[in-house]
């Protein structure tokens, strides 16, 4: 199983990042899709989450109206939009597969990649 993230880097407030998570080894349609963040000296917390088969999605408040997650299953991606970069984003960005299953839950976790927000 592999989850590998990209396109994080070092953007300005109010830019925009695209990050990416290339999947492989697992039924990725089947997961729920999410992309969580910890910043230095925090707890790990979720951004964002999308749903296997209807695709629905919801966010923490932090990134509500500045953030889109979307999925294509068809190249087992994930990807994270983020807008309106503040400095308060500074973070590990990490991507996570869960699929809850009969008497056991299943999930995954990428590597992550750094996402700075600094003028």
């Amino acid at each position: 199983v592999q989850l590998v993230e990209s396109g994080g880097g070092l953007v300005q407030p109010g830019g925009s990042l695209r990050l990416s998570c290339a999947t492989s080894g697992f039924t990725f349609r089947r997961y729920d899709m999410s992309w969580y963040c910890q910043a230095p000296g925090k707890e790990l917390e979720l951004v964002g989450r999308i749903t296997s088969g209807s695709g629905s999605t919801n966010y923490a408040d932090s990134a509500k109206g500045r953030f889109t997650i979307s999925r294509d299953d068809d190249k087992k991606m994930v990807y994270l939009q983020m807008n309106s970069l503040k400095p308060e984003d500074t973070a590990v960005y990490y991507c996570h597969a869960f699929r809850s299953l009969m008497t056991y839950d299943n999930e995954y976790w990428g590597q992550g990649t750094q996402v700075t927000v600094s003028s």
